[in-house]
């Protein structure tokens, strides 16, 4: 038996948004990361940057929550599979939360490469 609904693009988008919302619901970093998102575009927004710039800040400023969704995917699989201690589980949750901090770090590195070109 296959767990495949047929394929419609309204449903697809629904499933997608409820997998938003159960992420806003369920996930503090996630929350975090939309709270401090929106404190970073109102920041590219603001900054007197070129288009370039802002477009780079934005894209891996996006990536950090699709990053998270993916570890949060991952995490929650995890925990379906198995409830004991066990080091592959550990490894992929390790691995899907190694996945937010490069993001995370990536977009760091992008600020300062950006504004150390701008204001140094």
């Amino acid at each position: 038996m296959q767990n495949k609904p047929g394929y419609s693009i309204f449903k697809n988008a629904i499933y997608a948004w409820e997998g938003l919302v159960t992420a806003f619901k369920t996930e503090i970093s996630f929350k975090l990361e939309l709270f401090f998102g929106f404190w970073i575009f109102l920041a590219i927004f603001i900054l007197d940057l070129d288009f370039y710039a802002k477009a780079i800040l934005f894209v891996t400023a996006v990536l950090i929550p699709i990053a998270e969704l993916l570890n949060s995917a991952i995490e929650n699989l995890v925990d379906l599979v198995t409830r004991e201690i066990h080091p592959l589980a550990k490894n992929a949750k390790d691995m899907g939360a190694s996945a937010v901090l490069l993001a995370v770090l990536l977009h760091l590195g992008c600020w300062i490469a950006i504004l150390c070109k701008e204001f140094c």
